[in-house]
């Protein structure tokens, strides 16, 4: 125990030391000799990096963090855009690995990371044998087959949302987390959970403020008007490795168009992820924000049935505006519900013509007996409806009973790597979430109410619907890795 507490002690000193060690020295600055030459791909790998880590991958069912510090040898896959937005955190370990298809981004991320060694192929990248967890920030066609491979090798994970393009991808990451459960610690990249109103907002519904519960209601507002993959535009630039960029997927021609950052860094999914082959447009993307908020207050299992609605289906792209309602069996708390999903356009109804529903962008609302509950990422609104609702039934949780706050979300996971293995977005929660939203976009493909059985992963009404259940993957390219 002493021994324990010792070294407790020796880990918050040493990190203590980095942090102000680093404030004074500044910005460390690459030597030009380290970053990659942009003009020609065959340069790409010639001027990879040897780590200096000098650390070796832990067994699998330990603990990691056992380095220098207790830090943690990270991975990074996607190693700017989106990951940018990671730095700051990823600095407080030890990033051994950087993976992009991109040199410039490429490039980018050596400025940051100096030391690590550099990958195109994140296949090659998950054998570097001192890898002990793995950040997925790449376009998200990539993000279960990376996920998979990563937890067969025994890498603890934390993936950017959706941890799956598709049901059967969404299922196979939870099965494989699940066999790891009690060695590997999980994360999917819904940041926004952590704040604090998310607990604000389950408290309130699972403590009866609104009554029973009886429909829940998630929206986005977002809206694309693709109608077919980009037809080609070239060869891909010498710094860019289109064959990796497209992956496991079917092979479509490069389109710079592709890989615009709309909005600056981690913005590039608006760009891509409206097309089949490449994500889920909202239901993957802000639905997997919004429905987290609806899903933390709901403790729901897969549904027994759905059915959507929304934009003629297109073999190409998702549809812009949906409407997906599915109906969630009863747990130990609550009787059945129905949860909707709205984007780009439809919404749900307002519980009174005072509230506005369409001046939230992405919201939750959810209907009990006794009232309304609506909410954004950070605010809500308690709405008691009925002559007789006087709100003193309602009994408010006591200090004790209010759920402590986060913290940090990508430090829970790393803490969770090094300790319990705990987060509050894990793979389990999270992929029963993701496989549920997806099971959205088939409904509306299907163009029928269909019935699901959650324990086998099948349309039990409609044989054809399972067929998009599943995507074709090019030959070569194995999902379970």
């Amino acid at each position: 125990m002493h021994y324990v507490l010792l070294c407790i002690v020796s880990v918050f000193a040493t990190l203590y030391r980095d942090i102000h060690f680093n404030k004074a020295k500044g910005e460390h600055r690459m030597n030009k000799e380290n970053i990659i030459p942009s003009t020609h791909r065959r340069t790409f790998l010639a001027s990879t990096l040897a780590t200096g880590a000098g650390l070796t991958i832990l067994p699998s069912g330990t603990l990691a963090g056992k380095g220098a510090g207790g830090k943690l040898n990270l991975a990074v896959i996607g190693a700017h855009g989106r990951a940018a937005q990671h730095y700051h955190n990823l600095k407080t370990q030890n990033v051994v690995a950087i993976c992009d298809v991109n040199a410039d981004n490429m490039a980018l991320a050596a400025r940051e990371f100096p030391r690590a060694k550099q990958y195109i192929d994140w296949r090659k990248c998950l054998d570097q044998k001192d890898i002990e967890a793995v950040v997925i920030c790449t376009p998200d066609h990539h993000h279960a087959f990376i996920s998979i491979w990563a937890m067969n090798r025994g890498l603890h994970v934390y993936c950017e949302k959706p941890l799956g393009d598709c049901v059967a991808e969404a299922r196979a990451v939870r099965e494989v987390y699940l066999k790891n459960k009690g060695k590997l610690a999980t994360q999917q990249g819904t940041q926004r959970h952590a704040n604090p109103n998310f607990a604000r907002v389950a408290e309130l519904v699972k403590g009866g403020a609104i009554g029973e519960l009886k429909d829940v209601h998630a929206w986005g507002n977002r809206t694309h008007n693709k109608t077919a993959y980009l037809p080609a535009a070239g060869k891909a630039p010498g710094t860019i490795d289109w064959e990796q960029w497209i992956g496991p997927v079917q092979m479509h021609p490069y389109n710079p168009d592709y890989l615009i950052s709309t909005r600056g860094p981690g913005s590039g999914c608006l760009s891509w992820n409206m097309y089949n082959d490449f994500g889920s447009w909202q239901v993957g993307d802000m639905g997997s924000h919004v429905m987290d908020l609806a899903w933390n207050a709901i403790d729901a299992d897969r549904p027994t049935s759905v059915k959507a609605s929304g934009d003629t289906p297109l073999p190409d792209v998702c549809p812009s505006a949906l409407t997906a309602i599915f109906e969630m069996p009863a747990n130990d708390w609550r009787d059945e519900i129905r949860l909707g999903w709205y984007q780009g356009g439809p919404m749900p109804k307002s519980p009174m013509r005072v509230v506005d529903l369409k001046k939230i962008g992405h919201g939750v609302m959810f209907k009990g007996t006794k009232g309304v509950l609506v909410s954004d990422f950070s605010s809500r609104i308690l709405i008691p409806l009925g002559k007789e609702t006087d709100m003193t039934y309602y009994k408010s949780p006591t200090p004790e009973q209010v759920a402590p706050p986060i913290g940090d979300f990508q430090q829970q996971w790393f803490n969770a790597c090094k300790g319990d293995l705990k987060t509050c977005c894990d793979f389990d929660y999270s992929g029963r979430m993701v496989e549920t939203l997806m099971l959205g976009l088939v409904a509306h493909r299907a163009g029928k109410e269909l019935q699901y059985d959650a324990r086998t992963g099948r349309v039990t009404n409609n044989n054809k619907a399972n067929e998009y259940l599943k995507k074709k993957y090019r030959m070569g390219w194995t999902l379970d890795g």
